[in-house]
């Protein structure tokens, strides 16, 4: 190894330690001291402060600038809320409310009813004997004329004979006593006696030949049989029955309407009815009682449907739907009506700022709500709130559909 590696080793080994314990003179020599340091201190620090003291007046400047600016558009209410001042109490009662126009209603009356044949006849004798004629069974068709019974004609043909012999004596009496009275022979009380006897004749005949007549008994109309007719061998005296025809084509509904209720229906109106089967049926109103059940104080409302197959049976129940004119009304939901204090049904309306009972009348139900009238053409109809109100509050309304 040289020597002058060596002497350089051991000078940069003395140069590190002097750096190392010596570094505060050396720091001093270059800054001017510890005098200078503190002095440089504290002038950087006073420079800290007056920029301080001058960020803080500025800020109570634009503090003082922004409160100008919101005293100029706040509101006298903001600002006595902002200073907590006390308002004014609001005696508006806060109301929700519809705006209802008036519109057409298809309404209708329901009767609860029963169906009935459009003419029902017991088939009687009107004179005596022996059914001689073979019974037909009931649910038979018949037509009008059609023979029901016969009975046997006994004596009857012979009465006929008779009485046809006692006409034609008084017919040559009479006949000879016009020119006897002429010649004076017979008195003209004679002659009138003769008349009257064959006047007295040809009543003998007539009812003869109808008594004749009524061993048969017919159909009165074309119909249905109800009943078996009498059968073979029976004894039939005068009102005897010989069997029940009923006339179903058309076919009668029959309701009773209160009263109320009648003086909405007029003959004619159209009316449909819903039979206890399901099955519907559409007719008119074909009649409207003018007096009342004294039991129920109802009134007979009929109406007429066909009954082309026969299908609807006499005596069926029946849910009778009468249309009625048109009516216009307003659609409410139901919670809506209210009562006054004298219980009279109605609701309450806005009326400006004060609340307002009207009386009104129920049309009939409807799915979304109920058809009443008695309101003016359009009106805002207090929906929400209409309980806490009476005539003369003042209210603060809000509409439906306003957010």
């Amino acid at each position: 190894m040289r020597v002058s590696s060596f002497l350089i080793a051991i000078l940069v080994c003395l140069g590190v330690a002097g750096f190392i314990f010596k570094r505060t003179v050396i720091y001093d020599f270059f800054t001017g001291g510890p005098e200078a340091r503190h002095e440089k201190a504290v002038k950087g620090a006073t420079k800290d402060l007056k920029n301080a003291v001058i960020a803080q007046q500025e800020a109570i400047e634009e503090t003082s600038e922004a409160r100008a600016a919101l005293d100029e558009v706040l509101t006298a209410a903001d600002r006595a809320k902002m200073l907590k001042e006390p308002e004014v109490e609001d005696k508006h009662i806060s109301v929700f409310a519809m705006k209802s126009m008036e519109q057409d209603v298809t309404s209708g009356i329901v009767l609860r009813g029963q169906t009935s044949a459009f003419k029902s006849v017991q088939a009687k004798a009107e004179t005596s004997g022996a059914v001689i004629s073979q019974p037909i069974r009931k649910g038979t068709l018949v037509e009008e004329g059609e023979l029901l019974c016969e009975l046997e004609v006994g004596t009857k043909a012979a009465a006929l004979a008779e009485a046809k012999a006692r006409l034609a004596e008084a017919e040559a009496n009479n006949n000879a006593s016009a020119s006897l009275v002429k010649k004076g022979i017979v008195s003209e009380t004679q002659a009138i006696g003769r008349q009257a006897a064959l006047e007295a004749a040809i009543a003998g005949v007539d009812r003869a030949q109808s008594d004749l007549d009524n061993t048969k008994i017919v159909a009165p109309f074309n119909g249905l049989l109800e009943s078996d007719t009498a059968e073979l061998g029976d004894f039939m005296q005068p009102g005897t029955p010989c069997a029940t025809v009923l006339a179903l084509n058309p076919i009668k509904l029959v309701g009773y309407a209160t009263e109320q209720q009648v003086s909405l229906i007029e003959v004619g109106a159209t009316a449909g009815a819903r039979l206890i089967n399901g099955d519907q049926v559409v007719g008119k109103v074909s009649f409207i009682s003018r007096s009342a059940d004294q039991t129920t104080r109802t009134f007979l409302v009929e109406t007429t449907v066909p009954n082309d197959n026969l299908k609807i049976r006499d005596g069926a129940t029946a849910d009778i739907y009468i249309g009625l004119a048109g009516i216009k009304g307003h659609l409410l939901p139901q919670s809506s009506l209210t009562l006054n204090n004298e219980g009279e049904l109605g609701v309450r309306i806005a009326d400006g700022e004060k609340a307002k009972f009207m009386p009104i009348s129920v049309i009939r139900d409807a799915a979304d709500g109920i058809w009443v009238t008695g309101l003016p053409t359009t009106t805002d109809v207090i929906v929400v709130g209409q309980e806490y109100v009476t005539d003369g509050s003042d209210i603060k309304v809000s509409y439906k559909g306003d957010k």
